[in-house]
């Protein structure tokens, strides 16, 4: 039966796979630390109290991507180059989602809107990154290879996800509700695209390695499509509501260190 378990664990269980599954997300969360880096250190004088949140946001995607070479080494395997066509957090600055990496790298403090639109973007991408984990969670989270892990990540992930909330909420209060709605909806129409674009690539990518017959290439792409088809439809809605959570403050903290693996 293909479900999403059995699927994940085909991939779990030859190297090759579980190569190319960890490079994607250690690079993903790389990027994702290095970004939030630059935020961290460029954020407006009005909003400096922001500042050691967005740095723990990003020492968290630095330590998740610790994690994923981690398990690499546990398996004695190298990382590898990640495929251009799955490269998910470049794909979505192409589409001008986020702020551009010319803007971070210049020394120039950003404005209010640039956070606003910082916040909305990883609102978006969070909710992304917090469902996967989730499915990862209940499934894989009493794996001895990779359960640590798995529950770590999801908890930082559920994390990020209640920040954004609640300093969207925050800004909202402050009269941005207006430009933070139309800057989620625009963030959450193109991420379902890509996301059903990479989620193509992977699974092309995974297919090649592991012979997958025609047949089950296809109703796997047929899937990522349907899923695609709903969240154009009515599933985006759910990228762009805003509730305080019940975590507050959750990125008050220092980041937690990365498990070591022997």
């Amino acid at each position: 039966m293909l479900s999403a378990r059995s699927l994940f664990q085909e991939i779990l269980d030859n190297d090759e796979t579980f190569r190319l599954f960890c490079s994607i997300a250690a690079s993903g969360e790389s990027q994702g630390g290095w970004e939030n880096a630059r935020i961290a250190a460029l954020v407006p004088r009005s909003e400096r109290g922001l500042a050691p949140k967005i740095a723990r946001h990003g020492a968290d995607e630095d330590k998740h991507g610790r994690i994923f070479h981690g398990l690499l080494k546990k398996r004695g395997l190298a990382p590898v180059p990640v495929p251009a066509d799955t490269d998910y957090t470049m794909i979505l600055e192409r589409h001008g989602i986020g702020l551009a990496h010319d803007r971070l790298r210049a020394d120039q403090p950003l404005t209010v809107p640039d956070i606003v639109a910082y916040l909305a973007h990883s609102r978006v991408t969070e909710q992304r990154a917090a469902e996967q984990m989730g499915l990862l969670r209940r499934y894989f989270a009493d794996h001895p290879d990779v359960g640590r892990a798995v529950r770590m990540i999801a908890g930082d992930e559920d994390n990020h996800l209640a920040y954004c909330h609640e300093e969207l909420l925050r800004f909202a209060a402050a009269g941005h509700g207006r430009t933070i709605q139309h800057t989620l909806r625009a963030c959450a129409l193109a991420e379902i695209r890509v996301h059903r674009d990479v989620s193509l690539a992977v699974m092309a990518h995974m297919g090649r390695i592991l012979g997958w017959p025609r047949a089950r290439s296809a109703l796997l792409a047929s899937g990522i499509h349907a899923v695609h088809a709903y969240e154009r439809a009515v599933g985006w809605r759910r990228m762009v509501s805003l509730r305080m959570p019940e975590r507050r403050n959750a990125l008050g903290g220092p980041a937690a260190p990365a498990p070591e693996f022997a």
